[in-house]
C-alpha cells in the first residue's frame, strides 16, 4: 500500500468557502498543512487575504459571495483557468439566527437558508464541473440540529436539515463520476459563530461556553476535531465512502 497517496494529499486542490474564521478557517489550515493546495473562498475579503497570506504559498484567496450567482460562475471560471480541475470542495460557510418561527423575521430566514443551503448548492453547481474529468470529494458541513431539532433556531435547522439531505441527493447524481459526497455534522465548536449565539441569546458568555462543553466527552468543540472529519472524507482513506453524514459533537446527540 502507498501510504502517501492514502494519507496525503499532495498535489491536490483544495477548496473551502467560509475559510476566513471558524471552522472554514481552521478546515483550510488543516488541509494545507497535510500537502494540499488550497482555495479559500469568503465575503470577507481582508481575513481571507491575511489567512491565506500566513498558511504559505500554496494558499489562495478568492472571495465571493456565495448567495451569488454571478459570484459563485466567477469563481468556478477562476479555478478552471488557474488549475483546469480540482480535487475537492468543502461547503463551510454559513450563519445562524436565534429565533422561533414567531419571532424570526423574513430578512433572517433568508439569509440562514440562502447563505448555508442556497450557498452551498451554488457553490456545488459550478465546481463539481472541475472534478467530472478526475473525480473528487464533496463534503458538506451539516450540523447535529440538521439531524434533531434545537430551541430558537428554526431557520438554522431547517438550512442544515437540507444540508444534510441535499448530501445524499448530490452522493447519488454524481456517484457515476467517481466524486464522492459527504456531510458532516458538527456539535457545538469554539467559534466566533457560536459566540455569536450568545449575544444574539443575551446570555453571559462564560456560562454559555460552560453549557456547550456539557456532552459525553465534556468539551467544547475546536475547529481542528471537525477539520480531522473533513481530512479523514477528503482523503483517499475514505475511498468508498459517500452519501454518510458524520456527527462529530463529542456525543452531545447520543
Amino acid at each position: 500500500m502507498d501510504f502517501t497517496k492514502v494519507f496525503g494529499l499532495f498535489g491536490k486542490v483544495v477548496v473551502v468557502t467560509g475559510a476566513a474564521s471558524g471552522i472554514g478557517h481552521g478546515v483550510a489550515s488543516f488541509l494545507y498543512e497535510a500537502g494540499a493546495s488550497v482555495v479559500l473562498v469568503d465575503l470577507d475579503r481582508e481575513k481571507g487575504e491575511e489567512a491565506a497570506r500566513k498558511m504559505g504559498e500554496r494558499a489562495f484567496f478568492i472571495p465571493c459571495n456565495v448567495t451569488s450567482n454571478e459570484d459563485c460562475k466567477a469563481l468556478g471560471t477562476a479555478l478552471k483557468e488557474k488549475f483546469r480541475s480540482i480535487h475537492a470542495l468543502v461547503n463551510c460557510a454559513g450563519v445562524i439566527r436565534r429565533k422561533n418561527a414567531v419571532d424570526l423575521e423574513e430578512k433572517d430566514w433568508d439569509i440562514s437558508l440562502d447563505v448555508s443551503l442556497k450557498g452551498t448548492w451554488l457553490v456545488s453547481k459550478y465546481l463539481l464541473p472541475l472534478m467530472m474529468e478526475k473525480g473528487g470529494s464533496v463534503v458538506n458541513i451539516g450540523s447535529g440540529w440538521g439531524i434533531k431539532g434545537g430551541p430558537n433556531a428554526v431557520s438554522y435547522c431547517a438550512a442544515k436539515g437540507g444540508i444534510v439531505n441535499m448530501t445524499r441527493g448530490m452522493c447519488i447524481d454524481h456517484g457515476a463520476q467517481n466524486i464522492r459526497v459527504n456531510c458532516v455534522s458538527p456539535g457545538d465548536v469554539d467559534t466566533p459563530l457560536l459566540r455569536s449565539e450568545a449575544v444574539q441569546l443575551g446570555l453571559d458568555m462564560d456560562e454559555w461556553l460552560r453549557e456547550s462543553a456539557d456532552r459525553p466527552l465534556g468539551r467544547i468543540g475546536t475547529p481542528e476535531d471537525i477539520a480531522k472529519a473533513v481530512y479523514f472524507l477528503v482523503s483517499d482513506l475514505s475511498a468508498w465512502v459517500s452519501g454518510a453524514n458524520l456527527v462529530v459533537d463529542g456525543g452531545g446527540t447520543a
